[in-house]
């Protein structure tokens, strides 16, 4: 058990720091675009949300594959089992109970659905952050 936990946290370690960075890049560059933009609110409100949000999407599509590598290094997966979607539905909590990880491996799907829904959690907030920077822009003008 204990092995599994380390495995898992060293794993959230990885995906949160990459979170950590894209996030971090994300706020630099949606104030940079606040700062300096010269377009409408609303059109500034586009301009920022829809790129924040689909490298959000990619961001969690690119943590769902180290996950799905880190079970593709340890065996946590039935064989024949496409670590990806396993990680997908592991980390989205989505659950579907159609493959089930090996018996030495069951505590990774509980942790990598935890580290997702902290790492959605971090991404809703920052998604909000970027809402109200862009609608407070489109307010000064």
């Amino acid at each position: 058990m204990i092995r599994q936990f380390l495995f898992g946290g060293a794993v959230s370690t990885v995906n949160i720091a990459l979170h950590a960075l894209v996030m971090t890049i994300l706020v630099q560059v949606a104030r940079r675009a606040s700062a300096r933009g010269k377009s409408q609110a609303s059109q500034h409100l586009l301009l920022v949300m829809i790129p924040t949000v689909l490298v959000l999407m990619m961001t969690h599509a690119l943590e769902v594959i180290v996950w799905g590598t880190a079970y593709w290094l340890v065996d946590a997966a039935p064989i024949g089992t496409d670590r990806v979607y396993f990680a997908f539905v592991n980390y989205t909590t989505l659950g579907y109970g159609d493959v089930v990880p090996v018996v030495r491996w069951r505590l990774l799907g509980p942790i990598t659905a935890m580290n997702g829904v902290l790492l959605f959690g971090w991404s809703t907030a920052v998604i909000f952050e970027v809402l109200r920077r862009a609608i407070d822009r489109g307010r000064q003008r």
